[in-house]
């Protein structure tokens, strides 16, 4: 039933001259689940315009990625890294003027340079809305130690 929902509102839109409305009109499931696909995209400057012009991206309490060129590029490299990654949304939690985004993410570091071993593995981000219903600020979280191992390098 949500597919038939899901094409019937693609057709509609389509006849409107509109292939998808705005990213933040979609609910909260229907942006996550975009989000994820367009991870899965290899599509860097797609995953970006998730987010506020001033967006932030922190992983793993690393250096943030500020703005959407940077977000981008920060995307960029994991999907150079993995061109073949596969992002999933597991779960989604809203908490108060928050949501948690849980997702599944495999692959193959077959990139440059890359290990050629597969990665699956499970993290979270933790997603703030600006007014337009963009993400202001994603906190990222994974088992850092068990990628590094997945690829290789420990």
């Amino acid at each position: 039933m949500r597919i038939l929902t899901l094409l019937l509102t693609a057709t509609l839109l389509a006849a409107c001259g509109n292939s998808e409305p705005p990213l933040g009109e979609l609910s909260r499931f229907e942006f996550a689940e975009r989000y994820a696909a367009a991870w899965s995209s290899q599509k860097p400057r797609k995953l970006a315009a998730f987010y506020a012009e001033d967006g932030v991206l922190i992983v793993n309490n690393g250096e943030p990625a500020r703005g959407r060129d940077a977000i981008e590029d920060r995307a960029r490299g994991f999907m150079k890294a993995f061109p073949d990654m596969v992002v999933n949304l597991e779960k989604l939690v809203e908490e108060g003027d928050r949501v948690v985004f849980h997702w599944h993410w495999t692959g193959r570091n077959t990139g440059p340079g890359g290990s050629g071993y597969p990665v699956d593995i499970r993290g979270y981000e933790v997603w703030t809305f600006n007014s337009e219903g963009l993400i202001a600020e994603s906190l990222g979280n994974y088992d850092e130690e068990e990628y590094e191992r997945q690829v290789g390098t420990r």
